[in-house]
């Protein structure tokens, strides 16, 4: 894996997947960190925004303890729902993606 044209999320994505297993997320984004290998002023900084920017992906689900793991591994949940039709659901999670890419984008440029 080319680490320095990767994004921080997907070096977080291939670490957990070679792994298998949740990883404390300090542990993780100093890795993400590390294997980017770009200059880094503020560490607390460049630490929030890769944790920022791994909470935002839907790839990456917070297993509790501050442990974080990839959606993939759990099974999908299911919810009960009086629509048969799901559009709501659907435009809903279409909106949350939208909003999800325009906080990250923002993030990026700052």
């Amino acid at each position: 894996m080319n680490y320095a044209k990767s994004t921080e999320t997907d070096i977080a994505y291939y670490i957990l997947s070679k792994k298998g297993e949740p990883i404390y997320y300090k542990d993780l984004v100093t890795d993400v960190i590390k294997k980017k290998a770009k200059p880094v002023q503020s560490l607390s900084r460049a630490i929030a925004e890769v944790y920022t920017q791994i909470n935002m992906d839907s790839r990456f689900h917070h297993v509790g303890g501050s442990m974080w793991g990839l959606t993939e591994w759990n099974p999908p949940e299911t919810k009960k729902s009086s629509s048969s039709s799901g559009s709501t659901t659907s435009t809903s999670a279409a909106k949350s993606s939208r909003r999800r890419e325009k906080l990250l984008e923002s993030i990026q440029e700052g």
